[in-house]
């Protein structure tokens, strides 16, 4: 059985359009925005003029930091910027993108999100380099709520031409949203992983804005777009004041002339900053084309469509990132196979897995996004459908890497999964099974087969009342945790098109990196059960991670999760609960 995939998170990637991919990663699927890049890469000129000119920070901007103490500034790209007002599915809509960043000079601003389990709250350190020194201090609590950034971080104020304020909000500000260089000496690349993670079982995350940087501020809320009528506005955006006092941020308010433009049905936005009326089915948010599965409803849960990720409009699209790992004493190790090749021929050197050789540590995620549904594509009408959303993730220290071989028309792939070493050396392959093209729409690409499972198991979790095995495009959609050793914040093959092949593909590399994982939104035959006729009561849905243990790795006592849920209703009207999962509320 195969999958339709969508991302949450954290993302920050690009996914095929039908199968609507985030880590991004991300990050999660529950809003949708798209912006103007060409506009940000222009305004990114007037960033680097504005910031080259910005004080140093403390309390009156004027207070020369300490050595390792990064030095933040407010300020807008531009005076002025357009915002467009659509009709979106609950109603008109206004995307307030402002064209508004905080520069970071001095210093990295760099912050390590973990949570012990999921029974601990979300606990945020910041973190200074000095030197070859690394301190950490733990911020107060209440700043920190999930992983997706400072909470109530940024004010935002716009009054209408009468003076009237129409708009007063807070948002919150996710730091890995680097979106350019303030001077042309800064480092060339951006460090840390591009957007902050959504999935509700996140356990661990990187924030960071590398020195010389600015982080793009002005997707506000952008899953929550306000609704202000055609006209002219003034806009202010601010940090608010515990965030000033805790980092030394001036008190800049830059205004902005907001110009609001309505949007007939069929138009485009045209070449304003601010959003404009198209969804992005991205992982990445890079903007996509729309398309009729873009737009379509899944059961009671909305459109199938991710998140737009709060990633910078000037890196949208990196092409293939390499990791830049801190190293040892730092927050993450460094990668262990920094440049795996796809394989142009069948394995060579020593078949099986080496010993003392780094491996990868899969593990499962409790199921959430359950609901009961009438059913998608392909299922029989009528019926009671339970369907969830599930992630199997590698906690490392190794990547898993699984590439497939065509035999000379074959309809299968023989699949292996290759070992390297500390220098990214190959140092053995193992079989793995095979892998499988799927040729339905909105599918189109090879599936490795017998990487997880799915079972709904009794209130006893000793009989087995559904069950039914996947193939999975292996991505990495989500950061599940970017604290573990050897965790790579800029994995590459995040999107169905790099990660999965064409049909005339005679090889295809599918990996899962370290700190990543791979969800699946069940939206497919077979990712749902069917439960029509199961008697009302409590049961748990058990996803499994390498159910036939195929892969090789580190611990196979880890790759089971369970999330209880409870059926009531009756045959056609079916409901279901779902407790939360020690402090996660996820549903």
């Amino acid at each position: 059985m195969t999958s339709q995939k969508t991302s949450h998170h954290d993302s920050q990637y690009d996914r095929h359009q039908d199968s609507h991919h985030n880590a991004h990663h991300q990050g999660g699927d529950r809003g949708r925005a798209r912006r103007s890049g060409l506009a940000a890469l222009a305004a990114l000129t007037v960033v680097a003029a504005v910031a080259g000119a910005a004080p140093g920070a403390g309390a009156a901007g004027k207070a020369k930091a300490a050595a390792g103490t990064p030095k933040l500034k407010m300020i807008a790209a531009s005076k002025s910027v357009t915002a467009w007002r659509w009709n979106g599915e609950n109603g008109p809509e206004v995307g307030l993108d402002l064209g508004t960043y905080l520069t970071v000079d001095g210093a990295p601003l760099e912050f390590k999100v973990t949570r012990k389990s999921y029974k601990d709250p979300v606990v945020a350190q910041q973190i200074f380099h000095k030197g070859k020194t690394t301190t950490a201090k733990k911020l107060p609590a209440g700043l920190v709520k999930d992983f997706s950034g400072l909470a109530g971080f940024l004010e935002v104020s716009i009054k209408d031409a009468s003076g009237k304020e129409v708009v007063k909000q807070k948002g919150t500000f996710c730091p890995n949203n680097a979106s350019g260089r303030i001077r042309p000496d800064a480092p060339a690349t951006p460090h840390y992983p591009q957007s902050c993670p959504t999935n509700p079982f996140t356990l661990g995350s990187v924030w960071g804005v590398e020195k010389g940087w600015a982080a793009n501020t002005s997707a506000i809320d952008y899953d929550k777009p306000v609704d202000i009528p055609a006209g002219e506005y003034t806009a202010k955006v601010g940090v608010a004041k515990k965030y000033r006092d805790l980092f030394g941020i001036p008190d800049d308010r830059p205004t902005i002339k907001l110009t609001v433009k309505q949007v007939d049905e069929g138009e485009g936005g045209g070449g304003g900053v601010g959003v404009a009326p198209q969804s992005s089915a991205h992982h990445g948010g890079a903007d996509a084309p729309a398309s009729g599965h873009g737009a379509h409803s899944y059961g009671p849960r909305g459109a199938d469509a991710p998140t737009a990720p709060a990633l910078s409009h000037a890196l949208e699209d990196l092409g293939q990132a390499v990791h830049l790992g801190d190293g040892k004493g730092h927050t993450d190790g460094s990668r262990i196979a920094p440049a795996l090749k796809p394989a142009a021929q069948r394995p060579t050197g020593k078949a099986g897995a080496p010993k003392n050789i780094p491996m990868p540590d899969l593990r499962s995620l409790p199921a959430w996004e359950i609901a009961v549904t009438d059913g998608e594509d392909g299922d029989v009408p009528g019926k009671d459908y339970l369907a969830f959303a599930a992630n199997v993730w590698n906690a490392g220290p190794a990547p898993l890497v699984v590439d497939g071989f065509r035999k000379p028309g074959a309809e299968l792939m023989d699949s292996y999964q290759y070992f390297y070493d500390a220098k990214g050396k190959q140092v053995g392959y193992a079989p793995a099974g095979t892998m499988e093209w799927d040729p339905r729409v909105g599918h189109e690409h090879w599936h490795f087969t017998d990487f997880a499972s799915y079972r709904l198991l009794s209130a006893d979790k000793k009989d087995i009342v559904k069950s039914g095995k996947e193939a999975f495009c292996l991505a990495n959609t989500d950061a599940v945790d970017y604290t573990v050793k050897n965790a790579n914040w800029h994995p590459f093959n995040t999107d169905l098109e790099s990660a999965c092949g064409e049909q005339n593909s005679i090889s295809v590399r599918e990996v899962l990196d370290v700190g990543s994982g791979d969800t699946y939104t069940q939206y497919r035959p077979g990712q749902s059960f069917d439960v029509t006729d199961l008697p009302n009561g409590t049961y748990y849905i058990e996803v499994i991670a390498n159910p036939e243990k195929r892969l090789k790795e580190t611990n196979y006592k880890n790759n089971v999760a369970l999330r209880k849920v409870v059926l009531g209703g009756t045959p056609g009207k079916r409901t279901v609960k779902v407790p939360p999962h020690d402090l996660i509320n996820a549903k």
